[in-house]
């Protein structure tokens, strides 16, 4: 089979699982729509005449022999809620096609393909959970903590499902490769096909609550009110501003949940809760729209005599891709003569948790209009397959200088 009828009849194969009447899907991660997710990428293994096994947290492999020592090609298959068809199954998919290339060509090439559960954070508010905790990069007490819409743990859903959330660290990867959606448009925007990942950003996240004053919104003096939602439109423009400074070492920082309270049209607002974002590349940069966003924070809620309160919820360091196969990629797309570019991912992934087990390297092919996380999110099918030949042809190499 043509490899674009092959991938078409994959991706049909997907297309109902988890889907609503809007066009969008929902496989939330640890559900029955992953699951089903799942076991169809075990149909399309037998298919190919692959084999297939589970790890001790759900994780699929899909492989040829069951090799001790191995390449890794992994991402994820479970969606935001109303999410698009393609964030994660791309990398699942691009690893069948080049296991289907090695098979088809007898190539004695040890290569794994994972596809990772609950790698969105929209289940649990917790991202990578299968990849992080067989690379031990998740304390299981935050397991016991992190909780669904219905109040139930992660740790205990993974316990009634049969699963070990003391799992075992992975071993035996040689590399670890993935291919992914950009989910921005800057590959779209330069005419380009492929992006070589250098870097990929994490993330520093503050819940923040302010306390004001609940009063009503005629009979309260402008001069004698506490109002809350004032102070977080401040902080807010004030993490825009700050983030504008830092636009050229490429960090960004976002408000992206507000709760006002009581959202009322006559009450001035009593209460708000704010969700700060910030990301990027470089740690220093970082850095200082923290420091220079929690001293606004006070300074802002002082003058207008506010209380608040400051939550952190994660202060994640940046992953800096290994640069020698960073290299080996780059290399091995001219040989191809695909044009591409290098760039950093502003979005996590599951290639975050194997950078320190084992090199490496990611491949972005675009998605149109830069549209992910939304049931418009779009690609052209072909570019996995280009996405995929860069790592099947550098694969091919190691097999020649091994065996020589």
């Amino acid at each position: 089979m043509k490899n674009l009828e092959c991938l078409e009849k994959w991706f049909k194969a997907f297309y109902s699982i988890g889907a609503d009447e809007s066009g969008g899907v929902t496989r939330l991660g640890y559900t029955k729509n992953e699951d089903v997710m799942h076991g169809a990428i075990r149909n399309i293994a037998r298919e190919l005449g692959l084999k297939y096994s589970s790890d001790e947290v759900g994780n699929t492999y899909i492989y040829e022999e069951n090799w001790s020592e191995y390449y890794l090609m992994g991402s994820h298959l479970d969606s935001v809620i109303n999410g698009g068809r393609y964030d994660g199954v791309v990398g699942v998919v691009a690893g069948l096609l080049v296991l289907k290339w090695i098979k088809e060509n007898n190539l004695n090439i040890p290569l794994k393909v994972a596809a990772f559960r609950c790698e969105e954070s929209s289940a649990f508010g917790i991202a990578t959970v299968g990849s992080g905790l067989i690379t031990k990069k998740i304390d299981v007490e935050k397991l016991k903590v992190v909780k669904n819409v219905e109040g139930i743990s992660l740790y205990e859903i993974l316990k009634f499902r049969g699963y070990n959330p003391e799992c075992e660290k992975i071993l035996g990867i040689k590399k670890y490769f993935e291919v992914h959606i950009e989910q921005g448009r800057i590959l779209e925007n330069n005419n380009l096909k492929i992006g070589i990942v250098d870097a990929i950003a994490n993330a520093t996240r503050y819940w923040l609550t302010i306390e004001g004053r609940q009063d009503h919104s005629g009979a309260a003096p402008m001069g004698m009110r506490k109002d809350a939602l004032c102070a977080g439109a401040e902080i807010v423009c004030e993490l825009e501003r700050l983030a504008l400074v830092e636009k050229e070492n490429k960090s960004v920082a976002t408000v992206g949940f507000l709760q006002n309270s009581p959202n009322a049209f006559n009450v001035v607002p009593g209460r708000v809760k704010l969700g700060i974002d910030i990301r990027g590349v470089d740690w220093e940069s970082i850095q200082r729209i923290d420091s220079f966003i929690e001293k606004a924070i006070k300074d802002i809620c002082s003058r207008r005599g506010l209380e608040y309160n400051l939550e952190s919820v994660s202060k994640g360091k940046p992953v800096i891709l290994d640069k020698e196969l960073l290299l080996d990629l780059e290399n091995t797309a001219r040989e191809l003569n695909i044009n591409y570019m290098v760039m950093n991912s502003g979005a996590g992934h599951d290639a975050m948790k194997f950078w320190d087990i084992a090199p490496t390297g990611m491949v972005f092919i675009p998605c149109k209009e830069g549209i992910s996380h939304n049931i418009a999110e779009d690609i052209n099918i072909e570019d996995i397959i280009l996405g995929s030949k860069i790592i099947y042809e550098y694969l091919k190499k190691l097999l020649t200088v091994t065996s020589k």
